[in-house]
């Protein structure tokens, strides 16, 4: 959704808008229609900045990505010093 470069659907986050906030469903089980992102905050102000998520949840408004860019600030650190998700 953001930088547009085409990838593996296992290399991406799948998010879901719950009550007009993004969430990320790291699961895969969460109803709702979803949209896939790289698990990266450069990623997150593409499509933030070009008005992607209301368009790609078929959804009316401004939506709230402040969970989303929390959870993806925090993997970041982890992630620079060599550490994947799947080593923590």
């Amino acid at each position: 959704m953001g930088c547009r470069v085409r990838t593996a659907k296992t290399d991406l986050l799948r998010l879901v808008a719950v009550e007009g906030v993004i969430v990320p469903d790291h699961a895969g089980r969460l109803p709702g229609r979803g949209a896939h992102l790289h698990p990266d905050l450069g990623c997150l102000e593409l499509a933030e900045r070009r008005r992607a998520f209301p368009r790609a949840f078929r959804l009316a408004g401004p939506l709230d990505t402040s969970v989303l860019r929390d959870g993806l600030a925090a993997a970041t650190p982890r992630q620079q010093d060599g550490e994947t998700e799947s080593d923590v």
